[in-house]
């Protein structure tokens, strides 16, 4: 009997351990593999609407809503969905956003970039989850993106600065004192101050005695360019290189009861600057495109999630807007 025991109890052993091993054996083979990190930013199903993310840099400056409403349109006709976000001027913001829109399987990311350099690992990212990126405006050197959309910043500052050393030799005998309202924030700003200063450099009458940092914030700026004017009572000429700085530049030559003795170039247009045009005091601003910057973006990110080629670099060329031109331009803004 105990003999018989020991075998009986053998053999349940070994068919237990039979049953284990083939249940072990069920559950790896119907395990389901873990998909491939690249599946998450594959292209969009048949059908699927594409899905875009445009980071921007705010939503307070004209520039940057005319540029939505272009994407916006151009997503509307293609088909997809645009994501905004809106950074509030922080650079880290949009990097978070970035990674943020990757983890979340996005089919494309345009940024407005505010940290041209330091918003490069975000972008790596972006690519190395294989999404096109699309850059808008601001020129990100040695970086990631597909294509480069936007004007050349420096180029445009360089020929409102000719345009300010004509209208010196025109209407100032030559000889004219030079403030700047900057946004030493902005890469693409301090492009515009350094192509404006380079025009300048050849005129021996013309002094820039001042830059001031209105950090792309219209209060700011207002303060900046009230500063700026109040401290340099013989300053006849001042240069504004974005939206805020300008209107902050002509709120403060209002508020200084200057309009007669400072004369106003810069960038971008509104109805404040359009009405200073009119008024005589402000002589002439570079006018981007903002709409067709955002249409074009959106386009091109389309056609790259279709596997389509699209050129690396599309320039959008700018206008300088005077009194003669300034007509054609009101409807914008009414």
């Amino acid at each position: 009997m105990q003999h018989t025991s020991k075998r009986s109890s053998s053999w349940l052993m070994l068919a237990i351990l039979l049953v284990a091993s083939m249940l072990f054996a069920g559950c790896t083979a119907v395990a389901p593999a873990a998909a491939p990190a690249e599946q998450a930013t594959a292209a969009p199903a048949e059908g699927a609407a594409p899905r875009i993310a445009l980071v921007t840099i705010n939503q307070q400056a004209l520039f940057f809503n005319q540029m939505i409403d272009g994407a916006q349109a151009a997503a509307d006709a293609g088909g997809a969905e645009l994501i905004v976000f809106n950074a509030n001027n922080d650079p880290a913001a949009q990097n978070t956003a970035i990674e943020n829109y990757v983890q979340q399987g996005v089919d494309a990311i345009i940024i407005v970039a505010i940290d041209v350099n330091g918003v490069k690992p975000a972008l790596e990212i972006a690519k190395g989850a294989n999404l096109p990126v699309i850059a808008v405006d601001a020129v990100i050197p040695d970086g990631p993106q597909d294509v480069q959309i936007g004007v050349d910043n420096k180029g445009a500052g360089t020929e409102i600065g000719q345009f300010v050393v004509d209208y010196v030799a025109s209407n100032m005998d030559g000889a004219a004192k030079v403030g700047i309202v900057g946004a030493l924030n902005s890469a693409i700003q301090n492009l515009r101050t350094d192509g404006f200063n380079e025009a300048l450099a050849g005129s021996a009458g013309i002094e820039v005695v001042a830059t001031v940092d209105g950090r792309n914030i219209q209060d700011n700026a207002l303060s900046a360019a009230e500063n700026l004017i109040t401290g340099n009572p013989d300053m006849a000429i001042v240069y504004a290189t974005g939206e805020p700085a300008l209107i902050g530049a002509i709120s403060a030559v209002e508020s200084q009861n200057a309009t007669d003795r400072v004369k106003v170039f810069g960038w971008d247009l509104t109805a404040q600057a359009i009405k200073a045009v009119d008024g005589g005091y402000v002589v002439a601003v570079v006018q981007q495109d903002p709409e067709t910057e955002g249409k074009v973006a959106v386009e091109s990110a389309l056609k790259l999630i279709g596997g389509e080629a699209v050129e690396p670099v599309i320039n959008v060329p700018i206008t300088i807007v005077t009194s003669e031109n300034v007509d054609q331009f009101r409807s914008m803004f009414e």
